[in-house]
């Protein structure tokens, strides 16, 4: 049965864990602006001698992410605690594919994620060894038709994909991220590597999490719940991120079965 702690918030239950995993797009800020109560939550936690990692299904390395938050006005204490799905996929790039060419579906904007290699970046898709994708291409960032006609011919790479994550939601509007165009390529057939939430490479990477009692906090019940549930770690969903009008259509547990994900508890917003 899934608790809600609207009510009495995160600090009832603070004290019974060790570690904390907690998402940033749809928890911390909406991609526009930094969630007030959220952040005071974080201090909190802070305050307590708690662990905590920002954890991201950003295809971007960690310094990237922390230069955005500054620019939101998040301070250097808690920007400092941010690790990303970018991060994981570029420490795995640099053991096994430092010189092997790939092709880049994604918008411009991310290649920092590949700059060290990036003499090895084909143009023409024939002439790549994998793909790397980070998202959509800005001019195609509605239609998945067009890499179902443009990876059809290449299901025979691997590709390795920097955000899990299908859709997140940039203040009021619904975009579409790298893992949807993964999802395409894996029905035709396609190999897919995988670096962020649920996946368990991600939170393993980013801290010592041994031994611990933790609590994963997000509003995706694919990655962030779903990344709890694999781990055998406690989970908050957000109930205003991108499953709001699910949940408030028909409510936390039905939905939560729907999606095969066990939910601990339920919140609004993230609130101390």
């Amino acid at each position: 049965m899934t608790k809600n702690l609207d009510l009495n918030g995160l600090k009832s239950i603070a004290d019974n864990y060790d570690l904390f995993y907690i998402d940033l797009w749809g928890v911390v800020h909406n991609g526009v602006n930094l969630h007030e109560k959220a952040i005071a939550v974080l201090n909190e936690l802070l305050k307590k001698k708690k662990m905590l990692v920002l954890l991201t299904n950003a295809p971007r390395p960690n310094k990237t992410v922390q230069n955005f938050l500054e620019k939101m006005g998040m301070d250097k204490l808690l920007r400092d605690h941010v690790f990303t799905s970018g991060e994981a996929a570029l420490n795995y790039l640099k053991k096994s594919y430092l010189s092997k060419k790939f092709y880049h579906i994604g918008p411009p904007r991310d290649f920092d994620l590949f700059y060290l290699f990036e003499k090895n970046k084909c143009e023409d898709i024939d002439d790549s060894e994998y793909l790397l994708c980070t998202g959509l291409f800005d001019d195609h960032d509605k239609d998945l038709k067009f890499y179902k006609d443009l990876l059809n011919k290449h299901i025979t790479k691997k590709m390795i994909c920097t955000n899990p994550d299908l859709i997140v939601d940039r203040g009021e509007v619904r975009e579409l991220c790298a893992g949807s165009v993964a999802m395409v390529f894996e029905k035709m057939g396609g190999e897919v590597v995988y670096f962020g939430k649920p996946h368990p490479e991600v939170y393993n990477q980013s801290i010592d999490n041994k031994n611990k009692k933790i609590l994963a906090i997000g509003d995706n019940l694919n990655t962030d719940i779903k990344g709890a549930n694999l781990l055998n770690f406690d989970s908050l969903l957000i109930s205003n991120g991108i499953h709001r009008n699910e949940i408030k259509n028909k409510g936390i547990q039905d939905v939560s079965k729907e999606y095969e994900a066990i939910v601990n508890f339920i919140q609004s917003d993230l609130k101390w």
